[in-house]
């Protein structure tokens, strides 16, 4: 099978990996862009008309203003219609619904197998490789009885679905905690899990905690502080508190427990791997790896992150790091390196 050659293979099409993409064109590099998915894949399993929690300024991408019509912060629909407009802008080519499935180092570069949408492979090669695949990939399993029970998701949808419904989240950090406020709102008999004794107030939007925080203290929603579930059954959950338990009747769980990086191509290519979140090793004044020639770009640098410091916000500097590094010559202008991401 004859391998199309190209100076740079990018995969991945969230916004860094299409802010490296619109890079490469600008400097007239050439390169192929592969995408397992849809572009901007993770931000489109957000809930309907989530709201971002970094400003608009600190997630657009490649200089091109993102605006919203009341000027607040952009929700999942406006920042995927910026994605798409930055796609048709710049006339990026992203091989969309083609994941990778083989990267090999060979004397030249590297060889890269993916999977086409009829199911046969097809292969590049490329002199450099830039790994921009995220790092929320896959919820994090309780590995527990039912949790692959119909009325079980890991995914938090529509608040529709939930109304006059008995719903039960687990989970205490922003994303349990919108879900929450959200189906209580939309009608739903919500109560909430959570494994510490209190709400974490640094992971969560600090417009949602005065709220949650009064529905909590007036019972409206329930909230069971230090359980753990162990089972969950068709019409309800079993929570551990040290060596006590309780039954809470639901009909729908969310498990908000969190998400974990698919590491599987930075394993294929032989990039170390360091630390309880297994962050690829980099050269943080190039973005490259322990593998020559492989970089990494975006919140793939962050491994399985367990306390969250990787963002959109605070990776825009690695396409100009990385830029750097494959041309030799220094940025044409500097990403503004924030001490304090908002995220």
């Amino acid at each position: 099978m004859r391998a199309d050659s190209h100076d740079v293979a990018v995969v991945g099409a969230g916004p860094i990996g299409l802010e490296m993409a619109v890079a490469l064109k600008r400097a007239g590099i050439d390169y192929v862009h592969l995408e397992a998915r849809q572009i901007g894949h993770t931000i489109s399993w957000f809930p309907p008309l989530t709201r971002f929690f970094s400003s608009n300024e600190r997630i657009a991408i490649a200089g091109v203003p993102l605006f919203t019509p009341d000027q607040s912060k952009a929700s999942r629909e406006e920042y995927l219609a910026y994605l798409r407009g930055i796609v048709r802008q710049f006339e990026l080519t992203v091989r969309t619904y083609e994941p990778v499935v083989g990267i090999a180092r060979e004397d030249s570069g590297f060889c890269i197998t993916t999977r086409q949408r009829d199911g046969t492979a097809a292969r590049y090669h490329a002199g450099k490789v830039i790994l921009c695949t995220g790092g929320t990939d896959r919820p994090r399993m309780l590995n527990i009885p039912g949790e692959n029970l119909p009325h079980v998701s890991h995914y938090f949808h529509d608040p529709h679905t939930y109304f006059d419904q008995r719903l039960l989240i687990v989970g205490g950090k922003n994303s349990a905690v919108e879900a929450a406020l959200r189906c209580h709102h939309a009608g739903a008999r919500v109560s909430l899990s959570y494994r510490r004794d209190r709400l974490p107030e640094k992971s969560i939007k600090y417009w949602l905690m005065p709220e949650i925080s009064g529905l909590l203290q007036s019972g409206r929603i329930p909230g069971h502080f230090g359980t753990t579930p162990v089972k969950i059954t068709p019409t309800h959950v079993t929570l551990a508190r040290g060596g006590e338990v309780l039954d809470v009747p639901a009909d729908f769980v969310l498990l908000l427990i969190g998400y974990e990086q698919d590491n599987s191509l930075l394993k294929l290519a032989g990039v170390r791997l360091e630390g309880d979140c297994g962050q690829p090793a980099v050269d943080p004044a190039t973005m490259q790896t322990n593998i020559p020639g492989l970089f990494v770009a975006g919140t793939v640098t962050g491994g399985t992150q367990n306390k969250f410091t990787v963002f959109i916000e605070n990776c825009h500097i690695h396409v100009q790091k990385i830029m750097s590094a494959i041309t030799g010559r220094p940025a044409d202008a500097t990403a503004e390196e924030f001490v304090q991401p908002e995220s």
